[in-house]
């Protein structure tokens, strides 16, 4: 049988590319990966050639193509992981999809202003109040899904899921811009840093010698 194939960006960068991997990755799903190089002349083409929107991700699975991170992750766990990606009772895995859904649509101040960059090291950076208003937003989220839905596991609904893979990208700006973290998003940072999958694209990102010259030149005095 034909394995499915992953098309990614950059790890260093790519945070949408991120989401669907770490989940195919950390539930074991086996599956081949093509890595386009971001900020390049060549990645429109390239991009084009696996995705009809010209973005990463995209998978390929026999003749069927698909975009988007979030539809990726919705059909990996109907695919390959028996509906595990989302809590068993109701109740919960509508929130885990209002939680993921929210990430997926919304703190684009954020995703602006703190872009992924896997190899940043905390600095003089600083942000607005939009984008901080979105960081405090994101770690009172996490205390409610931890407090109300997190008993038996580190993750927002327990178990590792589709909803942390969407926050995974976030917990990795939150440690390199040095964002200031509650106890509550600090235990679950390094519940999602202490996965294998995680840490594998971590380090595979730090070997990485591409590089998104707007992205590693942000930084300036707070």
């Amino acid at each position: 049988m034909t394995r499915p194939v992953l098309v990614i960006g950059n790890r260093n960068y790519s945070s949408w590319s991120l989401r669907p991997w770490l989940l195919l990755r950390q539930f074991g799903v086996e599956f081949d990966e093509v890595v386009l190089a971001l900020d390049t002349p060549e990645f429109a083409a390239q991009a084009l050639r696996h995705s009809p929107t010209g973005k990463v991700p995209a998978l390929r699975d026999g003749d069927l193509v698909l975009w988007d991170s979030l539809a990726i992750c919705e059909y990996a766990n109907e695919r390959w992981l028996g509906g595990r990606g989302w809590p068993a009772e109701l109740p919960r895995r509508a929130l885990a999809r209002a939680a993921a859904a929210e990430m997926h649509s919304g703190f684009a101040a954020l995703r602006t202003q703190l872009p992924m960059n896997s190899r940043r090291r905390p600095d003089g950076y600083r942000w607005d109040a939009a984008a901080q208003r979105d960081i405090d937003r994101v770690q009172a989220l996490w205390r409610s899904l931890r407090r109300g839905h997190g008993t038996g596991g580190d993750f927002l609904f327990g178990g590792f899921g589709i909803v942390d893979a969407m926050f995974a990208p976030v917990a990795i700006r939150f440690d390199g811009y040095g964002v200031a973290l509650d106890d509550t998003a600090a235990a679950y940072l390094r519940a999602l840093f202490a996965l294998p999958a995680l840490r594998q694209w971590r380090q595979a990102a730090g070997q990485e010698s591409a590089r998104v010259a707007a992205t590693d030149a942000l930084c300036r005095p707070g």
